[in-house]
């Protein structure tokens, strides 16, 4: 039987039921990354709540089948001025590559991160530059419904008048908006301010362009998400998910443009996270405060902790983030790995005891709550602390709460302890001291690898050391 899965709605303003279209297949669009630069923390937080939120679907016994964009044109400084820049042509410039070189690079280094923060892969990843005949087929077809019309360079605007319940996921509407809320400058030529661009005429040197019916030119960067999410996901599907960031304008005109295409809605439910912050400041390139994945490593962190640490805090909920509190959440995840290498081989029931059912009831029903991953953490903690309930069971249910978090917590258990080469140096010291009778030696190495976080057992083999639970 399929269970409940609960999440805040942002069009609806309320916390629904996730009831798929299908019996137990969920279609989810993920809005991916613009590859231009490298991700950092503050992006993988908004990754990792669709990662999050499919895995809790899938622990529940749905089919969740993901598909997340890489925007690799059309991302613009300025979106609908003329003078408008796409941002992976700036890239392009400053880095001295081809806009393709530059997109296979980030796009290699963005799936890299996600790999190691441990996202699971999207089942398709559509990039922007390979789907332009389908971006081109969606703005006909508003041109020919009446929602788009084209000015004298060949630039194809959305007519926001045109459709009705413009501003119904932000709650900006037209009434609300005035002149110069999107760009830096108003294009004259636009019939309402706040239209935007579906199709940009190409300047003199544009290097990324492509022929349309309106003459050469590129897409705009909202077109890119209404094309593709509909030619995998159909003209109906369950979820989308992004960062609060994109409410506005980008999902908000994706809206208009596919429910205007359609005539029908389109996204059943919008998800969006929270953003992070680095000392009460939001993350961004543009703060200089970006923290990236090879930062953790560098650190001795381990990346997927960084999944931890996000768990302490509500996905809709802005996130502090703080070295101390990676380290904290570091240590957290490399503990519970090492109780779970101890616990392997312990004898596990065959099924679960009445206080085995609780907890994974409890932990069931937090994840399932708008994915209320502070309470599902208590609920692990206690859980790992409660003496009365058995170290096999615990091992039974961690390894089953690890589906949704991702956390790797066998590693240890499944790979075993090597000893780091400086640890082994030291124990066969200490080895030779003690065959010497020299226990002033022996003794000090012992309180060295203490130190180093070791505990330290003396068998007829000679030394033995595991890591400090």
């Amino acid at each position: 039987m399929l269970g409940v899965v609960r999440i805040y709605n942002t069009l609806t303003r309320r916390v629904e039921e996730v009831a798929p279209l299908e019996d137990r297949r969920i279609r989810m669009y993920t809005c991916g990354p613009t590859v231009y630069r490298y991700a950092h923390l503050g992006n993988l937080r908004t990754f990792l709540l669709a990662d999050l939120l499919r895995r809790a679907l899938e622990f529940e016994g749905y089919e969740v089948f993901q598909v997340m964009n890489i925007t690799d044109v059309g991302h613009m400084t300025d979106e609908s001025s003329p003078r408008a820049v796409d941002k992976m042509l700036l890239a392009a410039e400053d880095e001295g590559l081809s806009p393709l070189e530059i997109a296979e690079k980030y796009t290699k280094a963005f799936l890299e991160d996600a790999a190691a923060v441990g996202m699971q892969p999207a089942h398709v990843y559509p990039r922007a530059t390979e789907h332009i005949p389908e971006m081109i087929e969606l703005t006909q077809r508003l041109i020919e419904r009446g929602h788009a019309y084209v000015v004298d360079d060949g630039t194809v605007y959305y007519d926001v008048r045109s459709f009705p319940g413009y501003g119904k996921l932000s709650g900006n509407t037209l009434d609300k908006l005035r002149p110069g809320h999107r760009d830096l400058e108003t294009d004259p030529r636009k019939r309402h301010h706040a239209d935007f661009s579906l199709w940009k005429a190409a300047g003199p040197g544009r290097l990324m362009k492509w022929p349309s019916p309106w003459g050469e030119g590129f897409p705009g960067w909202h077109i890119e998400c209404s094309a593709m999410s509909m030619k995998y996901l159909g003209e109906r599907f369950d979820l989308h998910t992004g960062g609060v960031d994109l409410i506005f304008p980008h999902h908000e005109d994706e809206i208009a443009q596919s429910e205007g295409a359609t005539g029908h809605q389109v996204v059943s439910t919008w998800v969006h996270g929270g953003h992070l912050r680095l000392a009460g400041q939001k993350i961004a390139k543009s703060a200089g405060n970006v923290v990236r994945v090879h930062e953790l490593v560098d650190r001795g962190f381990d990346p997927r902790s960084y999944r931890y640490l996000t768990f302490q805090t509500r996905y809709r909920s802005e996130m502090d983030f703080s070295w101390e509190a990676m380290a904290a959440a570091d240590e957290h995840v490399k503990r519970l790995r090492r109780r779970m290498a101890e616990w392997k081989e312990a004898p596990r029931p065959a099924e679960l005891t009445e206080a085995g059912r609780a907890y994974d009831r409890r932990f069931r029903e937090a994840v399932a709550d708008d994915l209320d991953m502070p309470e599902a953490l208590v609920v692990l903690n206690e859980l790992v602390k409660n003496p009365d309930v058995a170290f096999g069971e615990k091992y039974a249910l961690l390894c089953s709460w690890d589906r949704v978090l991702g956390l790797d917590l066998e590693r240890e258990a499944r790979e075993g302890f090597e000893v780091p080469p400086e640890v082994q140096a030291l124990l066969e010291e200490r080895d030779a001291a003690r065959r010497r009778r020299d226990f002033a030696t022996s003794d000090a190495i012992r309180a060295r690898l203490v130190e180093m976080g070791f505990e330290v057992q003396d068998t007829a083999a000679g030394t033995v050391v595991r890591r400090r639970s």
